[in-house]
């Protein structure tokens, strides 16, 4: 008997996962978008997550009937084009382009086959020691789940750059940052990089401006809100997501839950 009870009620569970999936959202949505960064357990630091707390977050997602779906879907949606999106809808991002996403993350968004958005600065790249090749972004890319975006080319922090240069200087650094990491992205991947994470969360008027004019459809910070239509579209919010939160955290973050960062 309590066998058949367990299963009756895993089977109303999956009816109202399913029923949730498919109450489709209205203008008034916010979704979370989660930034992680680093899952190396060798070198956790302050933005590491081990792949236990990460399988953790998954299972609560899951077990909560939300969905994960691909930023791309979500910027579709932001952007006013008609699309549709699960009601319960959250994204997961990672930037930096670390070997981590490659050795740790990846496994378990193959377990939950979930969509996630890489974005990446080129200089790393098969170069520095934390981060992935070309050739393991592409396989990544490759398998459908990884979406690679923009995130300058050697992450500058913008504040810092403005104050040691000149006027004219920091403005031919910006467009560098810009569109140089962007066309590099393209062609090594051919891909078509439409988004971007700014470094440190740093952006202004000015850089917002500059990276409409580089191309880039819809930029993202990391200013600790839900996404939603009533956002600057170069500024949308993320969350960073790193060891010192509980999954209480976790669960008010993507619930909708967590008391907001102001609006600067």
């Amino acid at each position: 008997m309590r066998e058949i009870n367990h299963y009756i009620l895993k089977s109303l569970l999956l009816v109202l996962c399913v029923f949730s999936s498919y109450a489709m959202a209205t203008d008034s949505i916010s979704v979370p978008i989660l930034t992680y960064h680093n899952f190396d357990p060798s070198t956790p630091g302050s933005m590491g997550i081990t792949t236990e707390r990460f399988e953790e977050q998954l299972r609560w997602i899951k077990d909560n009937c939300y969905t994960v779906i691909p930023l791309q879907d979500l910027v579709s949606y932001l952007q006013g084009n008609g699309s549709k999106i699960p009601e319960k809808s959250v994204v997961i991002t990672a930037d930096d382009g670390r070997l981590s996403v490659y050795k740790y993350m990846w496994p378990l968004v193959r377990k939950y086959n979930v969509p996630v958005t890489l974005f990446i600065y080129p200089i790393s790249i098969s170069n520095a020691s934390y981060a992935m090749t070309w050739e393991q972004l592409k396989e990544l890319k490759d398998t459908g789940l990884f979406d690679i975006q923009g995130h300058t080319y050697w992450h500058p922090n913008f504040k810092q750059e403005k104050k040691r240069l000149s006027e004219a200087e920091y403005q031919k650094l910006v467009r560098a940052q810009l569109v140089s990491s962007k066309k590099l992205v393209d062609q090594k991947l051919k891909t078509d990089i439409s988004l971007l994470a700014w470094p440190y969360g740093i952006y202004d008027d000015y850089l917002k401006h500059e990276a409409s004019k580089a191309g880039y459809e819809m930029a993202f910070s990391i200013d600790a809100r839900p996404a939603n239509k009533s956002e600057n579209v170069m500024s949308q919010p993320r969350y960073l997501i790193v060891p010192g939160q509980s999954m209480k955290t976790f669960a008010a973050i993507v619930s909708g839950k967590m008391k907001s960062k102001k609006k600067s």
